[in-house]
């Protein structure tokens, strides 16, 4: 009988935006927003 054990190392780092990311990320979210509201104002608009 033989037994294989695979052994892994997993390493995790914490992932740091920079400026332009997170200005990038704020901005997209505020597209969102703007757009998920305007989607439920045209609901209530029917």
């Amino acid at each position: 009988m033989t037994l294989n054990i695979l052994f892994l190392t997993i390493t995790i780092t914490k992932r740091t935006k920079s400026l332009k990311e997170a200005v990038q990320d704020d901005y997209i979210e505020k597209l969102h927003d703007e757009n998920k509201n305007q989607r439920i104002s045209m609901r209530n608009f029917k």
